[in-house]
Parts: C-alpha cells; sequence; structure tokens
C-alpha cells in the first residue's frame, strides 16, 4: 500500500441512520436525505453517491492525462457510471462501470486518455483489485 504524504483535501460527514437516514458534510454543502435503493423513499443512496463521487474524479483525471498529453477535451465529454449491489451467498459486493464519452476525438487518443485516466483517478485505484470494474469508451 502507498501512503499518503500530503492530505490535499478531507471530506468530512455525519451520516445518521444508515441508509434510511440522513448525510450532510461537515462544511454544510452536501445535506441529503438517504434512501434504501428500490425503496420508495425520497433520499438518495450510498451507491449513486459513489456513482457521483467516480465519475467526477474520473472527468478531472482526464482532464490531468489530456494536459500532460497536450490534447484538448471536448466541452461536451461524460462519464456514466453505473454501481452495482449485489450478492453472492450471504456476502453484499458492488461492481460498477464507466461509461465514458469523448465525441470527436480519434478513438486511439480518446482510449489513450481513459487509461491514463484510470491510473491517475484516486476512486479507480480503490476499486480496481477490490471489485469487477469495467470501462467503455462510447462508440
Amino acid at each position: 500500500m502507498i501512503n499518503i504524504e500530503k492530505v490535499l483535501y478531507t471530506g468530512k460527514t455525519h451520516t445518521t441512520g444508515g441508509r434510511d437516514g440522513s448525510v450532510r458534510s461537515s462544511d454544510g454543502r452536501l445535506d441529503l436525505k438517504l434512501s434504501s435503493p428500490g425503496s420508495n423513499g425520497q433520499g438518495s443512496n450510498p451507491e449513486q453517491l459513489f456513482a457521483a463521487g467516480w465519475s467526477a474524479c474520473f472527468i478531472g483525471s482526464m482532464g490531468l492525462a489530456a494536459r500532460a498529453m497536450k490534447v484538448q477535451l471536448p466541452p461536451d465529454l461524460a462519464v456514466d457510471a453505473e454501481v452495482d449491489l449485489g450478492t453472492t451467498g450471504d456476502d453484499y459486493l458492488l461492481q460498477a462501470r464507466l461509461n465514458v464519452s469523448l465525441p470527436g476525438l480519434d478513438r486511439e487518443v480518446a482510449q489513450a486518455l481513459v487509461d491514463a485516466a484510470d491510473k491517475i483517478c484516486p476512486y479507480s485505484k480503490l476499486a480496481h483489485g477490490n471489485i469487477n470494474v469495467e470501462l467503455a469508451l462510447a462508440a
């Protein structure tokens, strides 16, 4: 395991009630009700929050990769993230898919950006080797 040498940011949240509770960040910018997936609750769920965080981080990582490769990212780039909650026997597990859209870029360049971002993104580093992950470049 690699240790962090310099902390750049610490996200702090306070969660109560688990999947049917609420979560609030220490700065108040995040203040959400939580609901279990598939329930009639009005809140988000941890899988949606993980998908949102990972896709946003992945776009930022593509920006870093693009600067290093001297490539201009398209303004309408997007990442559609899907995070599944499932079971195997009695174990609960996650799996994920990131579908990346880089319209107007040559497919080879786009794939190189996705591959580089996957190596840069801390969420990708967290997931790979721990859950099943599929990365796809939109046609």
